[in-house]
Order: structure tokens, then C-alpha cells, then sequence
């Protein structure tokens, strides 16, 4: 991702569009008080500058009958990097693992994992993740609620620009 300098419109169109990823043009435009052909360029060079990464829906899991949200705590007897990508790799092909985030500590990945039911979870767990290559072990927290799960940042829209050695977005306004 190449740097770049971001304003306080760069930085509103990002904090929208991460709200609200369907909004229009026009009303992203009419928030960040610019017109919309700049708008979209600017959304253009944010996305191929990679401060934008894609567009998605937010899903009901239980709508769709995942009824269970596990996050497993896994540890590997190796953490040499071949096994760790071997691992990553073997993760990546699981579909009920939302999430795979590699830990400093004693727990090498905290997976998020998504399933109908406890039952289903737990032969997740007995026939993919524990017979795994190079798992060790695997500590399960099974998620009772969640009460908050934003996207994205937190994007300040109120702080001066970014400092002056970086590369502008555009100029167009």
C-alpha cells in the first residue's frame, strides 16, 4: 500500500462508507460536503491506495441457523514459520472459521467459529481442528452474547491532516 496524506474528507468518506457501505455517491458526496464527481475519485485512489479493501453485508449468523460462536484458543508444538503458514493455510480451507488471528503468548491463533450448535462445534473440533497437523492443544470459549462488534476503525474526522511527507490523495475541491 503505497502511503498517501489523508484529509478530513478522506477520512469522512471512510468513516461513512464504513457505516454504510451501500450508500450512494451522492449522499457520501453530500456528507463530506463536496460534489460527487470528486467524490468518487477520491473513493477511487482510497481504494487503490488499499485504505479500502472491499465492500460487504453484514450477516445474521442465527437468520442462517448458526446458533453458536466459539472462539478457540490454539496452541501448535511448532511455531516455525513453515508450520504456521501450513496451519493458516489449513484454516483458510474451513468455513465455519470466520476469524484467524496468530497470538503473541502462550496460545499461537484465536480462531472465531461459527456453528449450528454446541454439537456441531464439538465434532468441528474432533474431527478438523485437534486431529490438525501440529495442533497441540485447543481451549474452546463458547460466547454467551455479544454486545458490541463494529467494522473497521475508529476514523477520526476532527484531527488535522496526516503529516506533510506522505503522498496526497488528490487534489480536486
Amino acid at each position: 500500500m503505497r502511503r498517501v496524506k489523508l484529509d478530513r474528507i478522506d477520512r469522512r468518506i471512510l468513516r461513512d462508507l464504513q457505516g454504510d457501505g451501500r450508500m450512494t455517491n451522492v449522499e457520501l458526496a453530500r456528507r463530506a460536503g463536496i460534489s460527487a464527481p470528486p467524490c468518487l475519485r477520491r473513493v477511487r485512489a482510497l481504494e487503490e491506495a488499499g485504505f479500502i479493501r472491499g465492500y460487504h453485508a453484514d450477516i445474521n449468523p442465527e437468520a442462517l441457523g448458526y446458533g453458536v460462536t466459539v472462539f478457540a484458543h490454539v496452541g501448535l508444538t511448532s511455531q516455525a514459520e513453515a508450520d504456521l503458514k501450513k496451519f493458516e493455510e489449513l484454516v483458510n480451507s474451513w468455513p465455519l472459521v470466520r476469524e484467524c488471528n496468530m497470538l503473541a503468548g502462550e496460545t499461537d491463533f484465536l480462531l472465531k467459529i461459527v456453528a449450528e450448535d454446541w454439537d456441531s462445534y464439538q465434532r468441528f473440533l474432533t474431527t478438523k481442528l485437534t486431529s490438525a497437523p501440529n495442533v497441540s492443544h485447543v481451549k474452546s470459549a463458547l460466547a454467551i452474547r455479544t454486545s458490541k462488534a463494529l467494522p473497521g476503525v475508529p476514523i477520526d474526522t476532527e484531527i488535522g491532516d496526516l503529516p506533510e511527507d506522505e503522498e496526497e490523495l488528490e487534489e480536486e475541491d
